[in-house]
């Protein structure tokens, strides 16, 4: 999977610099225009003007295509990087050899060419780029379009000549500092995506693990609960055990207790055993908000629980035990920070739930929030803490949502769980 997440990274790369070519040769088309109006007008150099506006045109139409080209997202290969580095090297030699030839200063121009080739292609495009430059130059010294130069000038090494010669130098520095620092922030941007998709594998192997020490943990547990179950009700048809009243509610209450704990493992071994619109439930979006924040509130204690709807327009919905134990996952995190009161308020914005659970606790301390999401950070301090935002984190992002947290001005702190309708909705 890494492999092709490289290879996607790769192609993303090619593309960006498929689009810095472009760039540079409308760049070229502008300075190529400009050159010869100034050598022409100001120099007063005698040019052969048609086929060299000639050449001009057909490398702008050819940028043309590839703009059109690039727009269609289709996989940039090597051989198109190469095949546009050849077009712009056969251009420039042609407009070289109708002015010059190894004459004309702009001739180092093909040392852009080169050290471009030798960043952005393969080896072998590389040398074959050498090699036609190379040709080209040694070509163009013994035959080329003589220009015509003024009767002022003084001979090949003019003034004008030194003058185009550092006009050369500056503009292939510019250019090569350009592009360079442009490809090596192409390469940047593909290192840092490709790091933040390998930490991604990591956490998601991570889950993997979890939910398989959840799923044999559930099956382990199975047995004893049964056996508690029977010691349970063989104590309450005990002669000894029946007219004690206090007792009795005892071992309804531990019976109570014990059911739920049934329940939560057979939930665990349902989310394990099922994929999401297997064990997914149809309604609407304000009902399933509804039911989800009454059901945790009836098997919590807490003195003050405010949840606002500011949902004015209710959809259909899908959502599986995963989407509803992540939205637990986070009121339980802020029960525990804020035991006598939580605040659940839900809003949509166009086509997104946002989610926002604020308590009155002591708030994330900052290196918290700099690793928001992150395994094992708590501010519990128990060891192996911090699972429950970690999970919830996860399972937001394989919707296409967020979870963010803050902490508020007037005291405690805010999850927001952002989440795409289009992941939830009904067909």
């Amino acid at each position: 999977m890494i492999a092709q997440w490289h290879q996607a990274i790769s192609i993303a790369g090619r593309h960006k610099n498929l689009r810095l070519l472009i760039q540079l040769r409308w760049i070229a088309v502008l300075g190529q225009v400009t050159t010869i109006g100034v050598v022409s007008l100001y120099f007063g150099y005698q040019l052969p003007l048609a086929p060299m506006l000639l050449v001009i045109a057909l490398l702008a139409l050819f940028n043309v295509a590839s703009s059109w080209r690039a727009r269609w997202r289709r996989p940039v290969t090597n051989k198109a990087l190469f095949l546009a580095l050849l077009v712009d090297v056969t251009g420039l030699t042609a407009l070289l050899y109708l002015s010059g030839g190894i004459t004309n200063p702009f001739a180092f121009l093909f040392l852009l060419q080169v050290i471009l080739s030798s960043v952005l292609l393969e080896v072998w495009a590389t040398w074959i780029i050498v090699g036609l430059t190379s040709t080209s130059l040694a070509v163009m010294a013994f035959y080329y379009v003589p220009l015509a130069p003024p009767t002022s000038s003084p001979g090949v090494f003019s003034g004008p000549y030194l003058e185009g010669l550092l006009i050369s130098f500056t503009l292939n520095a510019i250019l090569l500092a350009y592009v360079i620092t442009r490809i090596i922030g192409n390469l940047r941007d593909g290192d840092a995506q490709l790091a933040d998709l390998k930490h991604r594998a990591a956490e998601e192997e991570h889950i993997v693990r979890m939910g398989l020490l959840a799923s044999g943990a559930a099956h382990e547990l199975g047995s004893p609960l049964a056996t508690l179950s029977v010691i349970l009700g063989d104590w309450r048809r005990m002669p000894d055990l029946a007219g004690q009243t206090e007792m009795q509610d005892e071992i309804a209450e531990m019976q109570t207790q014990l059911q739920r704990c049934k329940s939560i493992v057979s939930g665990i071994l349902l989310s394990a055993g099922e994929t999401r619109g297997e064990s997914s439930s149809r309604t609407t979006l304000d009902d399933f908000l509804q039911d989800l924040v009454a059901e945790w509130q009836e098997i919590r204690s807490i003195e003050t629980f405010e949840y606002h709807n500011r949902i004015t327009q209710n959809c259909s919905v899908v959502f599986d035990t995963a989407l509803k134990q992540m939205i637990w996952n986070v009121l339980d995190n802020a029960l525990e920070a804020s035991p006598k009161w939580v605040r659940v308020e839900a809003r949509r914005d166009a086509e997104v739930l946002q989610l926002e659970i604020s308590d009155k606790g002591p708030g994330f301390p900052q290196a918290m929030l700099t690793e928001f999401g992150k395994p094992y950070q708590s501010s519990k301090g128990r060891p192996g803490g911090g699972l429950g935002l970690f999970l919830s984190v996860n399972v937001a992002r394989r919707l296409g949502g967020t979870v963010t947290a803050k902490n508020n001005l007037e005291g405690g702190a805010s999850v927001t769980l952002t989440l795409p309708l289009a992941a939830i909705a009904s067909p």
